[in-house]
Formats: C-alpha cells, sequence, structure tokens
C-alpha cells in the first residue's frame, strides 16, 4: 500500500525544511510505502527555493512539488495534489507541524484492519501533549464541530482538524470547490453522505502555534466554517 501525504504551504521558509525531514522520518506500517506531494501555494517568503534546493540536494525524494503562481488556499490546494495523487490512501499534513507525522501510523491502523474509509485525527481526545493556547479558539472550535455534527448525525470532537486521512476513492468521489479553510466543514459534509462510508477518529497529538509563530487561520474563517456547514448541509448538497 501507498500513503499520499499532501502538503499545502504557503509562505513557510522556516519550516518546511524540518516539515519534510520529519514526514520522511515518521515510522509507517510494514509494507506502506509514502509519497509527498507538496503544494507551493504562491509563496513568496522563499519558501519556493527551500523546497527546489532540498529536492536538488535529495533527488531521490519520493515528491511530487506543484506550485500555485498566487495564493489561492488551503482548499485549491488540496484539489491540485488530489490529481497527483498516486497512494491508496491520501492524508493532509499541514506544513507548520501543528500535528506531528508520528501519528501517521496510529491513523493508518483503522483502514489498514478494514474497519475505516477515514479517519480524523482529534485534537481534543486522547493522552497526547497538546500545547495549551486560544481558550476562545477551543471554544470556536468545538461549537463549530457542534453545529457540523447537528446536520451530519456524526459524533466527531474535532470536525476542524487538519489530520484527515481518507481512502483516496472516497476523496476523489467527492465535488470539493472550497478554495480556502472551508475545506474542513465542506469535505466533513460530503464525506458524511457518501453510501456506507466508515468514519473513525483518534488522538493526536498538538503543537498549536501562535500569530507571532505564523498561524494564519483568524476570526473571519470561523465565521466562514460557519456558512460552509450550513451551505453543504442544507443548501448545495452535491
Amino acid at each position: 500500500m501507498k500513503l499520499s501525504i499532501i502538503i499545502p504551504c504557503f509562505n513557510e521558509a522556516k519550516l518546511i525544511a524540518p516539515a519534510l525531514q520529519k514526514v520522511l522520518a515518521a515510522t509507517l506500517p510494514a509494507g506502506v510505502e509514502r509519497e509527498i506531494i507538496l503544494v507551493n501555494d504562491g509563496s513568496y517568503d522563499g519558501t519556493k527555493e527551500q523546497i527546489e534546493n532540498l529536492i536538488a540536494q535529495n533527488p531521490a525524494l519520493p515528491l511530487i512539488l506543484c506550485h500555485h503562481p498566487v495564493n489561492r488556499g488551503k482548499g485549491a490546494s488540496i484539489r491540485t495534489a488530489l490529481e497527483k495523487v498516486n497512494g491508496e490512501v491520501v492524508v493532509i499534513q499541514d506544513a507548520d507541524l501543528e500535528y506531528d507525522p508520528r501519528d501517521l501510523q496510529l491513523m493508518l491502523e483503522p483502514i489498514l484492519d478494514d474497519k475505516a474509509d477515514v479517519v480524523f485525527g482529534s485534537r481534543f481526545m486522547g493522552t497526547g501533549p497538546h500545547r495549551v493556547l486560544f481558550y476562545f479558539h477551543t471554544i470556536g472550535n468545538k461549537f463549530l464541530t457542534f453545529l457540523s455534527n447537528l446536520f451530519t448525525q456524526l459524533n466527531l470532537t474535532d470536525m476542524e482538524t487538519g489530520y484527515k486521512m481518507f481512502r483516496t476513492q472516497q476523496l476523489r468521489s467527492l465535488r470539493l470547490v472550497e478554495d480556502r479553510f472551508g475545506f474542513e466543514p465542506e469535505v466533513t459534509a460530503k464525506i458524511s453522505r457518501v453510501p456506507g462510508v466508515r468514519i473513525y477518529e483518534t488522538g493526536i497529538r498538538y503543537y498549536g502555534r501562535t500569530y507571532q509563530d505564523g498561524k494564519k487561520i483568524r476570526w473571519p474563517d470561523g465565521f466562514r466554517s460557519m456558512y460552509c456547514i450550513l451551505k453543504y448541509n442544507l443548501i448545495s448538497r452535491s
């Protein structure tokens, strides 16, 4: 089996090399290969050059590089990468190291055991380390999860998690249109309606960033998420 790791990346010149190194070093179950599809999403801080230097120094890296000439957002980057995916399983890995690639093995377990088609990595369950930050962000995330669950009838603890793993055919079966952080509620709403889909959740480590560290999500993104929950559960269901 091959695991395809999609990494959307925007202005992460300081972290992209360590992030790639951690993804490459992460232990995967026996028999699982990895490929990385990295989308440089219109970065202008030297990220593109960092990636190209890394590839030049390590030409055997299992890495496919895509470029957006201008910033289009996380959802658009995932759609671009999905066209290049060769693995049977695909996961989204943020480039900012808030999520630990060591948890990929844990998320893969229910898929390899043929119990799950989709696995969400939850920041609000499990025993791994979690950086303590942003009380109102936590309340906002839990409210958005509650609102999403109300319509999807799932019992997720963390709909907004950036760590989501899918069987590739399941993700490709969805018609995804959100360009930015609206991807999270959109994909949750649409995957919940796939007949017979088996969705699991597992606790993960979480090393949250401050805005000084480069965290990009803002309050307007929360309002967009609410809009997307309503839109993709009530209005645009295809």
